[in-house]
Parts: C-alpha cells; sequence; structure tokens
C-alpha cells in the first residue's frame, strides 16, 4: 500500500531536492502564512487562581551608558503554568518526560482544528466528546495519526477578561470551586491517545480539563501517555481545519512540568 504524502512532507522533500540545483528556487517555510498562536508575557498574563505570583519583568539596566550607547536589560519571574503554555507529561504522570526531556518530534508536527466553540459558548462546562472529532472526521476524513489536535472553544475571545475566561473574577483557592469553562471529556482522551494515537492537544481555555473537574483525570490520561499539552491557545480563530503545521517551543527549563511556550502555525493560506 502506497502511503499519500503529507503536502508539508513534500515541500521538506522538494526543498531538499532542490537545493541541489541552482536554476531552481526551493519553496520553504517563509513563504507559508504564519498565525501566532501565543498571548504576550505581561501584566496582563492570567494564570492559574491558586498562583502565588504572576509575571514579573524589573529593569535592571535600561538607558545611555558612560560611553554614549544605549543598553538595556531586564530579570523576569513567572510561575510555569500561566499565558500560552506547555504542560509536560511530568505535570500529572510520576517519571514521565519533563519539559527539556521532550523531543522535538513531540512540539512539532501536522495539526488540525476541531470547532466545538457553538456548544461550549452555550455551556460552560462543556466537555469535547468523541463524537465532537467523529463530526468533524465525516467533512475532513479521517484523523491521522501522530497530529497536533487543537480545540477551539471560542472562549480565547474573552482572554485576558479573567471572569469571563475563568468563570470567576476570583483569585486564591477560594475561586477554585466557582471556575467554569470547557474542557476535554476524560474518555475522548483516552480514545484519541489509544484509538486516533495523536501527538498532543491543546486548546484555547486555562487547562484541558475542564474548570469543574476535581481529579484533572484528562490530565493524568494525556500525561501519562507522556504527551504534552498545550493551554491559552490564542488565535485559533485564525486557523482553518486542517492543512496546518505547528511549531510548540517552550522556553527550556530543566526538570520543568510546563514552561511559557511561544506556539506557531503555518498555513498553506486563508481559512
Amino acid at each position: 500500500m502506497v502511503k499519500k504524502l503529507s503536502p508539508f512532507i513534500l515541500l521538506l522533500l522538494f526543498t531538499a531536492c532542490s537545493s541541489e540545483s541552482k536554476k531552481v528556487k526551493a519553496p520553504a517555510f517563509a513563504d507559508m502564512q504564519w498565525i501566532d498562536l501565543t498571548y504576550t508575557y505581561d501584566s496582563t498574563t492570567l494564570y492559574w487562581p491558586n498562583n502565588v505570583k504572576s509575571f514579573q519583568h524589573s529593569t535592571e539596566a535600561e538607558g545611555k551608558t558612560g560611553l554614549g550607547y544605549y543598553y538595556s536589560s531586564y530579570s523576569i519571574c513567572t510561575p510555569e503554568h500561566g499565558g500560552t503554555h506547555l504542560d509536560a507529561p511530568i505535570h500529572f504522570a510520576e517519571n514521565k518526560m519533563t519539559v527539556d526531556e521532550l523531543p522535538l518530534s513531540s512540539l512539532t508536527g501536522e495539526a488540525v482544528v476541531i470547532d466545538v466553540s457553538e456548544k461550549a459558548l452555550t455551556n460552560r462546562d462543556y466537555l469535547v466528546s468523541i463524537a465532537d472529532i467523529e463530526h468533524w472526521e465525516k467533512t475532513n476524513g479521517p484523523l491521522p495519526e501522530n497530529t497536533i489536535l487543537l480545540f477551539k472553544t471560542g472562549y480565547g475571545k474573552f482572554y485576558p477578561n479573567r471572569e469571563k475566561y475563568f468563570g470567576s473574577p476570583k483569585t486564591g483557592p477560594e475561586a477554585i470551586p466557582e471556575l467554569h469553562f470547557p474542557g476535554i471529556d476524560p474518555v475522548t482522551t483516552e480514545w484519541l491517545v489509544t484509538k486516533r494515537k495523536i501527538k498532543a492537544l491543546g486548546l484555547d481555555t486555562p487547562s484541558i480539563d475542564y474548570g469543574q473537574s476535581k481529579d484533572f483525570k484528562t490530565h493524568q490520561v494525556l500525561m501519562g501517555a507522556n504527551k504534552p499539552a498545550f493551554e491559552n491557545v490564542a488565535n485559533l480563530d485564525q486557523l482553518p481545519a486542517k492543512g496546518i503545521y505547528v511549531v510548540a517551543l517552550p522556553m527550556k527549563i530543566g526538570k520543568g512540568s510546563g514552561g511559557p511556550l511561544r506556539l506557531i502555525a503555518a498555513t498553506q493560506g486563508s481559512k
């Protein structure tokens, strides 16, 4: 059986072959349309309500030096999990991979977007179901193995309004019982890991588990399979349903359970 190569693999092969000839100008990812799926880290960055610290950006030097040239340098302080970030498997699975141990193959690859916003925006406790994926497959074909799967709930439009995004304006432990935002059903996650063999999961909410989760079972299932998650993903409304290539590069924190993520996606054109 001959396996059909994806457009992105064909692009890479053509680039490699064309480099042998000076007469042919090879295409490159630079020619693709790139979408930034990352929120800026600043004073508006949202963190889990019980995080003690938020993003801090401190000036160490700024201005003209004694020799007349401009120089600036700053320091930052941030929890691992906040803003657009990665959850490494170790976050919810003992002895699984830390941020620095994740191979690049786990952080790059072909991706699809499944839009569940019609249901999620009318139900803050919505759980993404197997039926949602099967409905997408009826139109777009079977979900390929090793796909990075991104769910668009529509809640990205609320960021960084804490009350609308989390479902509660509060911070601290007392906010936890009041959290209401969509997530992925653990049953769906198990099915995606075992039946569709996905590479990673991401969505435009604070967590891959819904706000009212007590056991974070979706985290446990995904990370128990040594697969990462991307949370607080931005700009999913700018992506098509498929024909996407994602690059998800976190800060390489030694022994980290997660970290700030620069998440970008290449597409072959407009939606």
